[in-house]
Protein backbone atom coordinates (compact mmCIF):
# COMPACT_ATOMS: atom_id res chain seq x y z
CA UNK A 1 0.00 0.00 0.00
CA UNK A 2 3.00 2.31 0.20
CA UNK A 3 2.62 2.50 -3.57
CA UNK A 4 -1.01 3.58 -3.39
CA UNK A 5 -2.30 4.75 -6.75
CA UNK A 6 -4.81 7.29 -5.48
CA UNK A 7 -4.72 9.31 -2.27
CA UNK A 8 -7.37 11.95 -1.70
CA UNK A 9 -8.12 14.12 1.33
CA UNK A 10 -11.57 15.57 1.89
CA UNK A 11 -11.33 18.52 4.24
CA UNK A 12 -11.91 22.17 5.02
CA UNK A 13 -9.18 24.79 4.92
CA UNK A 14 -10.35 26.35 8.18
CA UNK A 15 -10.15 23.09 10.09
CA UNK A 16 -7.10 22.61 12.27
CA UNK A 17 -7.84 18.89 12.39
CA UNK A 18 -7.60 18.69 8.62
CA UNK A 19 -4.42 20.75 8.79
CA UNK A 20 -2.81 18.03 10.89
CA UNK A 21 -3.53 15.49 8.14
CA UNK A 22 -2.08 17.81 5.49
CA UNK A 23 1.06 18.11 7.59
CA UNK A 24 1.37 14.35 8.07
CA UNK A 25 1.02 13.58 4.37
CA UNK A 26 3.51 16.26 3.39
CA UNK A 27 6.00 15.26 6.06
CA UNK A 28 5.90 11.74 4.62
CA UNK A 29 6.17 13.05 1.06
CA UNK A 30 2.93 11.36 0.01
CA UNK A 31 1.34 12.93 -3.11
CA UNK A 32 -2.40 13.47 -2.71
CA UNK A 33 -5.39 15.26 -4.17
CA UNK A 34 -7.40 17.63 -2.03
CA UNK A 35 -11.16 18.18 -2.11
CA UNK A 36 -12.52 21.22 -0.26
CA UNK A 37 -15.85 20.48 1.42
CA UNK A 38 -18.58 22.96 2.28
CA UNK A 39 -19.98 21.45 5.45
CA UNK A 40 -23.06 23.60 5.34
CA UNK A 41 -23.80 21.96 2.00
CA UNK A 42 -22.20 18.54 2.30
CA UNK A 43 -21.45 16.70 -0.90
CA UNK A 44 -22.98 13.31 -1.60
CA UNK A 45 -19.47 11.96 -1.90
CA UNK A 46 -18.63 13.01 1.66
CA UNK A 47 -21.86 11.49 2.96
CA UNK A 48 -21.01 8.25 1.19
CA UNK A 49 -17.44 8.15 2.47
CA UNK A 50 -18.28 9.05 6.07
CA UNK A 51 -21.89 7.97 6.60
CA UNK A 52 -21.57 7.78 10.40
CA UNK A 53 -20.33 11.29 11.29
CA UNK A 54 -20.66 12.95 7.87
CA UNK A 55 -17.73 15.26 8.56
CA UNK A 56 -14.09 15.90 7.72
CA UNK A 57 -11.30 15.01 7.47
CA UNK A 58 -11.70 11.85 5.44
CA UNK A 59 -8.65 10.28 3.83
CA UNK A 60 -9.34 7.95 0.90
CA UNK A 61 -6.58 5.61 -0.23
CA UNK A 62 -7.34 3.57 -3.35
CA UNK A 63 -11.06 3.97 -2.70
CA UNK A 64 -10.97 3.00 0.98
CA UNK A 65 -11.97 5.82 3.38
CA UNK A 66 -10.69 6.48 6.90
CA UNK A 67 -12.21 9.16 9.16
CA UNK A 68 -11.21 10.98 12.39
CA UNK A 69 -7.95 12.91 12.44
CA UNK A 70 -6.16 11.03 15.21
CA UNK A 71 -7.05 7.72 13.55
CA UNK A 72 -5.96 9.05 10.17
CA UNK A 73 -2.59 10.25 11.46
CA UNK A 74 -1.76 6.82 12.86
CA UNK A 75 -3.07 5.15 9.70
CA UNK A 76 -0.74 7.30 7.59
CA UNK A 77 2.22 6.32 9.73
CA UNK A 78 1.39 2.63 9.54
CA UNK A 79 0.56 2.61 5.84
CA UNK A 80 3.68 4.51 4.83
CA UNK A 81 5.87 3.09 7.56
CA UNK A 82 8.86 2.89 5.24
CA UNK A 83 8.78 6.65 4.71
CA UNK A 84 10.46 9.02 7.13
CA UNK A 85 9.70 10.46 9.52
CA UNK A 86 7.95 7.84 11.61
CA UNK A 87 5.23 9.58 13.58
CA UNK A 88 5.07 6.91 16.27
CA UNK A 89 8.04 5.32 18.04
CA UNK A 90 9.00 1.70 17.47
CA UNK A 91 9.23 0.95 21.19
CA UNK A 92 5.77 -0.20 22.42
CA UNK A 93 5.98 1.59 25.78
CA UNK A 94 7.13 4.87 24.28
CA UNK A 95 4.47 4.54 21.58
CA UNK A 96 1.81 4.07 24.27
CA UNK A 97 3.02 7.21 26.05
CA UNK A 98 2.80 9.23 22.83
CA UNK A 99 -0.76 8.01 22.32
CA UNK A 100 -1.63 8.88 25.91
CA UNK A 101 -0.51 12.49 25.54
CA UNK A 102 -2.12 12.80 22.13
CA UNK A 103 -5.40 11.73 23.71
CA UNK A 104 -4.75 14.21 26.53
CA UNK A 105 -4.71 17.04 23.99
CA UNK A 106 -8.10 15.99 22.64
CA UNK A 107 -9.75 15.36 26.01
CA UNK A 108 -8.23 17.90 28.39
CA UNK A 109 -6.98 20.83 26.33
CA UNK A 110 -9.54 20.98 23.55
CA UNK A 111 -12.73 21.30 25.65
CA UNK A 112 -11.43 24.45 27.33
CA UNK A 113 -11.13 26.20 23.98
CA UNK A 114 -14.92 26.06 23.78
CA UNK A 115 -15.16 28.02 27.00
CA UNK A 116 -12.55 30.76 26.78
CA UNK A 117 -13.90 32.90 23.89
CA UNK A 118 -17.42 33.08 25.33
CA UNK A 119 -16.63 33.33 29.03
CA UNK A 120 -16.46 36.65 30.84
CA UNK A 121 -14.93 37.99 34.02
CA UNK A 122 -14.05 35.41 36.65
CA UNK A 123 -15.30 32.57 34.45
CA UNK A 124 -12.90 33.53 31.68
CA UNK A 125 -10.01 33.89 34.12
CA UNK A 126 -10.76 30.44 35.54
CA UNK A 127 -10.95 28.88 32.08
CA UNK A 128 -7.65 30.45 31.04
CA UNK A 129 -6.00 29.31 34.27
CA UNK A 130 -7.25 25.77 33.71
CA UNK A 131 -6.06 25.78 30.09
CA UNK A 132 -2.59 26.85 31.17
CA UNK A 133 -2.61 24.31 33.99
CA UNK A 134 -3.32 21.53 31.51
CA UNK A 135 -0.41 22.68 29.34
CA UNK A 136 1.83 22.72 32.41
CA UNK A 137 0.73 19.17 33.23
CA UNK A 138 1.49 18.09 29.68
CA UNK A 139 4.85 19.88 29.79
CA UNK A 140 5.82 17.98 32.93
CA UNK A 141 4.59 14.63 31.67
CA UNK A 142 6.16 14.87 28.24
CA UNK A 143 9.38 16.19 29.72
CA UNK A 144 9.64 13.31 32.17
CA UNK A 145 8.38 10.47 29.98
CA UNK A 146 9.36 11.30 26.41
CA UNK A 147 11.85 14.14 26.10
CA UNK A 148 15.49 13.22 25.47
CA UNK A 149 17.98 16.06 25.92
CA UNK A 150 20.16 16.60 22.87
CA UNK A 151 18.11 14.30 20.63
CA UNK A 152 16.71 17.16 18.55
CA UNK A 153 14.18 19.98 18.63
CA UNK A 154 11.22 17.61 18.76
CA UNK A 155 9.85 14.96 21.08
CA UNK A 156 10.46 12.60 18.18
CA UNK A 157 14.08 13.75 17.80
CA UNK A 158 15.37 15.52 14.71
CA UNK A 159 12.06 15.17 12.84
CA UNK A 160 8.53 15.77 14.17
CA UNK A 161 6.40 12.90 15.37
CA UNK A 162 2.72 12.61 16.23
CA UNK A 163 2.83 14.75 19.38
CA UNK A 164 5.03 17.38 17.73
CA UNK A 165 2.55 17.56 14.88
CA UNK A 166 -0.43 18.00 17.20
CA UNK A 167 1.25 20.65 19.33
CA UNK A 168 2.86 22.52 16.45
CA UNK A 169 -0.28 22.63 14.33
CA UNK A 170 -2.14 24.60 17.00
CA UNK A 171 0.39 27.37 17.68
CA UNK A 172 -0.81 30.15 15.41
CA UNK A 173 -4.45 29.42 16.16
CA UNK A 174 -3.81 29.65 19.88
CA UNK A 175 -2.07 32.99 19.38
CA UNK A 176 -5.06 34.17 17.35
CA UNK A 177 -7.40 33.04 20.12
CA UNK A 178 -5.29 34.99 22.61
CA UNK A 179 -5.84 38.14 20.59
CA UNK A 180 -9.56 37.66 20.10
CA UNK A 181 -10.26 36.75 23.72
CA UNK A 182 -7.64 39.19 25.10
CA UNK A 183 -5.95 36.52 27.21
CA UNK A 184 -2.55 34.86 27.49
CA UNK A 185 -2.61 31.11 26.89
CA UNK A 186 1.04 30.40 26.11
CA UNK A 187 3.83 31.30 28.51
CA UNK A 188 7.42 30.36 27.70
CA UNK A 189 8.32 30.41 31.37
CA UNK A 190 5.56 27.94 32.25
CA UNK A 191 5.90 25.66 29.24
CA UNK A 192 9.30 26.24 27.61
CA UNK A 193 9.40 22.75 26.11
CA UNK A 194 6.02 22.94 24.38
CA UNK A 195 6.72 26.47 23.14
CA UNK A 196 10.08 25.43 21.70
CA UNK A 197 8.44 22.51 19.90
CA UNK A 198 5.83 24.85 18.41
CA UNK A 199 8.48 27.28 17.21
CA UNK A 200 10.61 24.53 15.66
CA UNK A 201 7.58 23.03 13.93
CA UNK A 202 6.56 26.33 12.36
CA UNK A 203 10.02 26.68 10.82
CA UNK A 204 9.66 23.49 8.77
CA UNK A 205 9.40 24.04 5.02
CA UNK A 206 6.48 21.62 4.70
CA UNK A 207 4.53 23.61 7.28
CA UNK A 208 5.07 26.86 5.41
CA UNK A 209 4.15 25.15 2.12
CA UNK A 210 0.98 23.73 3.65
CA UNK A 211 -0.07 27.12 4.98
CA UNK A 212 0.39 28.68 1.54
CA UNK A 213 -1.52 25.82 -0.09
CA UNK A 214 -4.47 26.15 2.26
CA UNK A 215 -4.58 29.91 1.95
CA UNK A 216 -4.91 29.48 -1.82
CA UNK A 217 -7.79 27.04 -1.32
CA UNK A 218 -9.53 29.03 1.41
CA UNK A 219 -12.93 29.97 -0.05
CA UNK A 220 -13.01 33.13 2.08
CA UNK A 221 -9.51 34.35 1.29
CA UNK A 222 -10.71 36.82 -1.32
CA UNK A 223 -13.10 38.34 1.19
CA UNK A 224 -10.27 38.93 3.65
CA UNK A 225 -12.61 37.68 6.35
CA UNK A 226 -10.66 34.60 7.39
CA UNK A 227 -7.38 35.26 9.20
CA UNK A 228 -4.65 32.79 8.37
CA UNK A 229 -4.67 31.70 11.99
CA UNK A 230 -8.08 30.14 11.45
CA UNK A 231 -6.30 27.40 9.58
CA UNK A 232 -4.29 26.40 12.60
CA UNK A 233 -6.69 25.95 15.49
CA UNK A 234 -9.22 23.12 15.35
CA UNK A 235 -11.50 24.89 17.79
CA UNK A 236 -12.30 27.77 15.46
CA UNK A 237 -15.21 25.99 13.87
CA UNK A 238 -18.42 24.37 14.96
CA UNK A 239 -18.17 21.29 17.16
CA UNK A 240 -17.94 17.70 16.00
CA UNK A 241 -20.79 15.29 15.67
CA UNK A 242 -23.69 17.12 17.21
CA UNK A 243 -24.78 20.55 16.03
CA UNK A 244 -26.72 20.84 19.28
CA UNK A 245 -23.59 20.38 21.40
CA UNK A 246 -23.30 22.82 24.27
CA UNK A 247 -19.79 23.75 25.42
CA UNK A 248 -18.92 22.70 28.95
CA UNK A 249 -19.29 25.24 31.71
CA UNK A 250 -16.10 27.01 32.74
CA UNK A 251 -13.88 25.23 35.27
CA UNK A 252 -13.70 23.53 37.76
CA UNK A 253 -12.14 20.91 35.56
CA UNK A 254 -14.75 18.31 36.44
CA UNK A 255 -17.15 20.20 34.17
CA UNK A 256 -14.97 19.33 31.18
CA UNK A 257 -14.14 15.77 32.13
CA UNK A 258 -15.79 13.20 29.95
CA UNK A 259 -16.15 15.67 27.10
CA UNK A 260 -14.58 13.56 24.39
CA UNK A 261 -14.11 15.73 21.35
CA UNK A 262 -14.21 13.30 18.50
CA UNK A 263 -12.21 15.00 15.88
CA UNK A 264 -11.98 17.22 12.97
CA UNK A 265 -15.47 16.76 12.29
CA UNK A 266 -15.70 20.46 11.66
CA UNK A 267 -18.67 22.46 10.55
CA UNK A 268 -18.34 25.78 8.78
CA UNK A 269 -17.58 29.10 10.44
CA UNK A 270 -20.35 31.67 10.22
CA UNK A 271 -18.20 34.73 9.65
CA UNK A 272 -20.98 36.68 8.01
CA UNK A 273 -22.96 36.56 11.25
CA UNK A 274 -19.84 37.31 13.30
CA UNK A 275 -20.52 33.99 15.01
CA UNK A 276 -16.91 32.89 14.90
CA UNK A 277 -16.79 31.61 18.43
CA UNK A 278 -20.29 30.21 18.85
CA UNK A 279 -18.71 26.76 18.97
CA UNK A 280 -15.16 25.51 19.03
CA UNK A 281 -12.70 22.72 18.23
Amino acid sequence: MANAKEVRLYGMTRSGYCLMVHHALRLKGVPYDYVEEDLKNKSQELLRLNPVHKKVPVLVVDGRPVAESLVILQYIDELWGSLAPRLLPEDPHRRAKVRFWADFVYQKVVPLTYVIPKAEGDSKAAAVAEFRAQLVAMEAGVGEELWVDGAGPFINGDAPGLLDLLVGSCHTGIKFLEGVADVQLLDKEETPLLCSIMEAFLQLDVVKETTDFLQQHNPLSKLREAPLALLLLPSLAEPPRDRGFQPPEPPPLSSAEGCRIADADQEGVSLANQDLFCNHF
